[in-house]
């Protein structure tokens, strides 16, 4: 699935059907044959796999000759894949708290949003064992842009990886957004998370160790005697 935002001159066809229909509004097949230069199956076929993606949606449009048309348009999901002054003005808000409470203002501040998204997602948890919310938390992140993967390590405890942070350039001035990091998946699992490798210490990831309870209470019991 696409997390990433799309360049301004984008090359890969999907891309520039996203960014044709973005330009548009609405269009149909027929456009973006047109627009791409390519056959009718190939756009289908790159639109059906856009709607899979949640990406893209349709509407059926009667005319007043001939067949209707089905018009597509980008859900509001796709609007995240366009850049936007959200970062600036993430910057900028942090700007403003810092010269009025310094860093323990910027703090208090990132600390209720992390309480705010922890409430936000929490029912997406809910009722499931640790591996589950493990994969579901990894699944939250790489849904705002993260870039991230989870894996079972050999003695059941799991590693959940960042190959991209969302918010690099905003945390290499406001470190706090590092700090809570951890604290929101600890939230989201209710099990010890730790960082492990850091992109901003010249780590390739960000990878957070998942202490998985039920595994070290199996490890610690009695071993039988045979």
């Amino acid at each position: 699935m696409r997390t990433q935002q799309l360049g301004d001159n984008p090359e890969r066809t999907q891309e520039a059907l996203l960014m044709y229909i973005k330009r548009a509004g609405e269009l149909t097949v027929s456009d973006l044959c047109k627009e791409l230069n390519i056959t009718s199956m190939a756009v289908r076929r790159h639109l059906a796999g856009l709607q899979k993606d949640g990406l893209v949606e349709s509407r059926l449009m009667r005319q007043s000759r001939g067949r209707p048309n089905y018009h597509y348009k980008l859900t509001e999901k796709a609007e995240s894949l366009f850049p936007t002054g959200f970062q600036n003005l993430a910057v900028d808000l942090l700007d403003v708290v810092f010269e009025q409470s310094g860093h323990k203002g910027v703090m208090d501040l990132l600390s209720r949003r992390n309480e705010k998204m922890a409430e936000r997602f929490q029912a997406r948890v809910a009722n499931k064992d640790i591996k589950e919310r493990v994969a579901e938390v990894a699944k939250i992140f790489s849904e705002n842009g993260y870039m991230t993967e989870w894996e079972t390590l050999p003695d059941g405890n799991f590693i959940i990886f960042q190959r991209h942070c969302a918010v690099h350039e905003l945390a290499i001035q406001y470190r706090q957004l590092c700090v809570l990091e951890p604290r929101l998946m600890e939230n989201l699992l209710g099990v010890k998370v730790t960082r492990q490798q850091y992109i901003l210490k010249n780590d390739p990831v960000c990878g957070y160790l998942v202490k998985n309870i039920g595994a070290q209470i199996e490890d610690d019991s009695p071993k039988k005697s045979r």
